[in-house]
């Protein structure tokens, strides 16, 4: 064995052991601060950075070509794009509709995108910054997802896609919005962001539209710090979404290799002469979007538990849920569709308006208690100061949404949370809502 080799051993292993001293979660005590989510790892995680760090490969490498292809197995695709962030993802996702590649099917300037009010806010950033006008419509507060029924009164002759979130991993009704795009032949995007293994009538969510989307934040499913992932299954599209990933470039060579094509010196593409270097010739308006290798090392461990973290989430999910029902006078509570497997994100209530208490009451309270509560997202982004002054199109009344802005919160159920936690946050808010504010 190499000196290398050995001290790279002697390292791994100080590794592991460097987590059991500084990294190890201590156990919760009533104090202290309870999180709405976060990262979940052990010395595997730290050991897989470290071994990355060492290569010293600072783009993306082996660990990043075993995430893509193990992510794209897990979500039963045929291809994982790894990107930066799940903003990053629905960039790439929807930019890629753009492409000159897609002929008389590309989405242009003008042309709009049925979207849901209540929505994070990189759902549908995409959708503007691309030109086009987003079509919002209501949402049902018991799910957070879209209401369905108005649907068809959104469609115009200028309608070309769908752009939709699995909010808080509770699956959408996608028999109906797929045979919607199928009717009126629209592209689908899946906003799977917060929903790693959901599944809907026992199919993973994401691999119902053209394109779906993920998220490895701190706070999801599992997490490579920054970073996210655009999914497909459609050759076309994976082209496409390769070259917005990388800089627009119409090469797909990986980081570090040339000439994969067989061909490098021999293109005429657009108005540049024969034979200029086809890993700089540019087919689309593209951006660098692309993570590290020593992010992709972590997702390859995060990735081999997501089973374990997913099922904890239900579980967790699963008791809060029975615990609410003595409340529910108090609370709307979440439900979800009757073909819908849920990986949960959080666990949302809304707040009745016969309570005798409001959503600020509760919340204050909670948050006085240590334990973290957060909004849905943007509430009903169409009041939010970047949205009031935008192009947009917006169908039916959007009340359900206003009720999500002024009545809903949510609270954790990541993989991290003890028995004692979820205890916790029950007593506090059953026994705020008996004794609260009347």
């Amino acid at each position: 064995m190499t000196d290398a080799k050995i001290l790279r051993s002697k390292i791994l292993k100080l590794a592991r052991e460097y987590y059991t001293v500084a990294h190890k979660p201590e156990k919760w005590t009533v104090g202290k601060r309870i999180a709405y989510s976060a990262r979940v790892y052990n010395e595997d995680e730290i050991e897989a950075l470290v071994d990355s760090s060492l290569e010293f490969w600072l783009t993306a490498g082996r660990y990043h070509d075993k995430f893509e292809a193990d992510l794209a197995k897990f979500c039963s695709q045929k291809t994982a794009l790894a990107v930066n962030s799940g903003s990053s993802a629905n960039l790439v996702a929807f930019s890629s509709l753009t492409s000159p590649i897609l002929k008389n099917r590309r989405v242009k300037k003008g042309d709009e995108v049925i979207t849901c009010a209540t929505s994070f806010p990189t759902t549908v950033n995409p959708i503007v910054q691309n030109g086009c006008v987003p079509v919002f419509l209501d949402a049902e507060p018991s799910t957070c997802n879209m209401k369905i029924d108005m649907l068809e009164d959104a469609v115009s002759d200028k309608t070309k896609a769908v752009m939709l979130a699995h909010t808080l991993g509770n699956p959408f009704d996608l028999d109906t919005v797929v045979k919607f795009c199928k009717k009126h032949d629209l592209f689908l995007v899946e906003d799977c962001c917060d929903a790693l293994g959901a599944r809907w009538d026992g199919k993973s969510v994401g691999t119902f539209g053209d394109f779906a989307t993920l998220s490895f934040y701190p706070a999801h499913h599992i997490t490579t710090g920054e970073g996210g992932a655009v999914l497909t299954s459609h050759p076309v599209l994976k082209k496409i979404a390769m070259s917005m990933r990388d800089w627009g470039r119409d090469c797909w060579c990986a980081p570090g290799k040339a000439d994969t094509c067989g061909m490098r010196f021999k293109w005429k593409l657009g108005e540049m002469p024969y034979g200029y270097d086809h890993k700089y010739i540019y087919s689309h308006v593209g951006y660098n979007l692309k993570i590290t290798d020593m992010q992709a090392a972590i997702g390859v461990k995060q990735l081999e538990k997501a089973p374990k973290f997913i099922e904890a989430r239900r579980k967790n999910h699963a008791y809060l849920l029975s615990r609410m029902k003595e409340v529910e006078d108090y609370f709307v509570l979440p439900t979800k569709l009757s073909k819908a497997e849920p990986s949960w994100f959080g666990f949302v209530l809304t707040v009745r308006k016969d309570a005798g208490f409001s959503r600020a009451d509760i919340v204050g309270h909670l948050e006085s208690k240590g334990i973290s509560t957060r909004m849905v997202f943007a509430g009903n982004i169409v009041r939010q100061p970047a949205y009031l002054e935008i192009e947009k199109r917006i169908v039916g009344e959007l009340n359900g949404s206003d009720e999500i802005m002024n009545d809903t919160f949510w609270i954790g159920v990541y993989p991290g949370m003890s028995k004692e936690q979820l205890e916790y946050m029950a007593d506090e808010i059953i026994s705020f809502a008996k004794k609260g504010k009347k």
